[in-house]
């Protein structure tokens, strides 16, 4: 997924579990565990952000749950808000022409790195 403005085509994200792609970019995986059955040689990254992703409680509240979406935006947001990792993932966008934000949840819809990117976009 894509956002225009200031972060224009800069922040994206995928699967960790897609095989990585030549225009992926700066490869920056922002989950806090690493991805089952995936070796460190496959995913390819530049950097692994663990401290950008939700708080192990906030994480465990959540459980992938659809239903506890909405509230775990809005907590992992406040997150966000006071995080200093954030800092780091913002200073990728001015030396690279893409960064790619890459998760392990099922789901390409409900999870933290969609937050994550959100969040992005609206901190420029």
């Amino acid at each position: 997924m894509r956002y225009m403005g200031t972060t224009a085509e800069t922040f994206v994200i995928k699967r960790i579990y897609d095989r990585p792609a030549d225009d992926d970019g700066c490869r920056v995986l922002v989950d806090r565990l690493w991805p089952r059955g995936v070796s460190k040689e496959d995913a390819q990254l530049d950097l692994w952000l663990k401290d950008v992703a939700p708080t192990p409680l906030l994480r465990q509240e959540f459980g992938h749950m659809k239903e506890r979406f909405e509230d775990f935006r809005l907590k992992y947001r406040q997150e966000l808000d006071s995080n200093p990792a954030v800092a780091t993932l913002l200073g990728l966008g001015p030396t690279h022409s893409r960064v790619t934000l890459l998760y392990g949840a099922r789901d390409p819809e409900v999870n933290h790195a969609r937050v994550l990117l959100e969040f992005m976009h609206e901190h420029p």
